[in-house]
């Protein structure tokens, strides 16, 4: 027990002896103890009025002088408010310098609340936005900006990836605008200009398709005249086998360029694919025949329907995906080997699998396989007739399908290759 209690128990006990004395001095013994409990409570209770005046008024009250317990207690009471007026001090402090600081960044900060409230912002944000002090604090954000892309990206759960929009306040401006929870209920819209990229990202795209189709007409000249020199019976013997490797190199070369059409009109698609509903089973079949009647085939190209399940979407677009994860497989698995198609249900979505028995993938290079031009071994790539963009075309056309690819690979011992489709996207046949 602390001395002070010890002190006030003393004190307690001594006050009622002393009223004890007094009634047995004076008569009445019982009635002088409850009068000293009395004057004891009495005295308790004006310290603690005392107290409660100097807590309610103390910005304008010294703290009372009482000793004792009350004493002890009102002294707890000073530091714990020191202490926490200090604290106070610090975090007001630091709360400035994080708007300061806030404040100067060239991105765009605003804060949110649980309800998706506006509860700060920084200039760069009202500039970006078009957003006002003080008239639009405390607006739910997705009232101000009026996209339904924007709107469905703060229904979401993932809000890794920024999601670009073109505000209303200014069309010719690209934002990227990511969400970045960081307590309870609460946090950060980051909001940056990134109309210069997209313009540059636009140029690109435009140059591509551009070359590609100008070199389609030339090109489709020059595979003309070979498929003509090649077909002349009065051909020099000689040249057979230049003409030969001139007639593979110009269809490659055409395989390249189609596949970057291709790529080019995925990037330039906007919005989500159509909802056509496409028979996937079907199309699978008819994949599996094309890739039986190829040249040296695996040994085993199988296909598993474990699901009845169609997809809503673009047909194209579906087919050249699987397509390519298909032929990718035919070509780095040997005869011996084996190729299976899987389609199958994962709950409500669906997916779609392409499992080879082939020489597998380094697990340095899984991460990278979808940008385009890349090549895990670029000779035998080379070697095969490969372009380098057909993971590419299967990521954009999945991407605009709402679905996603999945790699699973052992380097010697194959590779897994999983599209997966959202819940949105299957269409059940009834």
């Amino acid at each position: 027990m602390a001395p002070m209690w010890t002190f006030a128990l003393v004190r307690l006990a001594g006050i009622l002896l002393l009223g004890l004395f007094l009634g047995l001095i004076f008569g009445s013994p019982w009635l002088w103890v409850v009068l000293a409990a009395s004057a004891y409570l009495a005295w308790q209770l004006s310290n603690l009025y005392r107290l409660d005046r100097w807590l309610r008024r103390r910005s304008q009250l010294a703290p009372p002088a009482i000793g004792g317990i009350w004493g002890d207690i009102i002294s707890q009471v000073v530091r714990l408010h020191r202490r926490k007026r200090f604290h106070k001090q610090q975090l007001v402090q630091l709360f400035r310098e994080l708007r300061k600081s806030t404040a100067a960044l060239p991105d765009g900060v605003i804060i949110l609340s649980g309800q998706r409230e506006i509860l700060w912002f920084n200039r760069p944000a009202g500039r970006l936005l078009g957003l006002k002090r003080p008239i639009d604090i405390g607006l739910r954000i997705d009232n101000l900006i009026r996209a339904p892309e924007f709107a469905g990206y703060l229904q979401g759960e993932d809000f890794s990836v920024p999601l670009v929009i073109r505000p209303s306040i200014r069309l010719d401006q690209y934002l990227a605008l990511q969400l970045v929870p960081y307590g309870p209920g609460q946090s950060l819209l980051l909001a940056r200009d990134v109309t210069r990229q997209m313009r540059l990202e636009a140029m690109r795209q435009d140059f591509v398709a551009n070359a590609s189709h100008e070199l389609r007409t030339p090109l489709t000249v020059i595979s003309g005249y070979l498929d003509t020199l090649a077909e002349d019976a009065g051909l020099d013997r000689a040249w057979e086998g230049p003409v030969r490797d001139m007639r593979a190199q110009a269809q490659r070369m055409n395989a390249i360029i189609a596949d970057l059409l291709e790529l080019s009109r995925l990037e330039s698609a906007d919005g989500e694919a159509p909802r056509e509903p496409i028979d996937v089973p079907a199309m699978l079949e008819r994949l599996r025949t094309d890739a039986l009647s190829r040249t040296e085939p695996p040994r085993v190209i199988s296909l598993e329907i474990a699901t009845a399940r169609w997809l809503y979407g673009a047909a194209s677009e579906v087919e050249s995906a699987f397509t390519n994860l298909l032929v990718n497989a035919l070509k780095y698995t040997p005869v011996e080997g084996s190729v299976q198609m899987r389609w199958w249900a994962d709950g409500d979505a669906a997916c779609f699998s392409v499992i080879d028995t082939g020489i597998g993938i380094p697990a340095e290079h899984i991460p990278r396989l979808t940008e385009r031009f890349y090549r895990v071994d670029p000779g035998r790539s080379r070697d095969q007739g490969g372009s380098g963009l057909g993971l590419a075309i299967v990521k954009h056309a999945l991407q605009r399908h709402g679905g996603w690819l999945d790699v699973e690979s052992s380097e010697g011992k194959g590779s897994t290759f999983t599209c997966h489709f959202p819940p949105q996207r299957v269409y059940e046949r009834g």
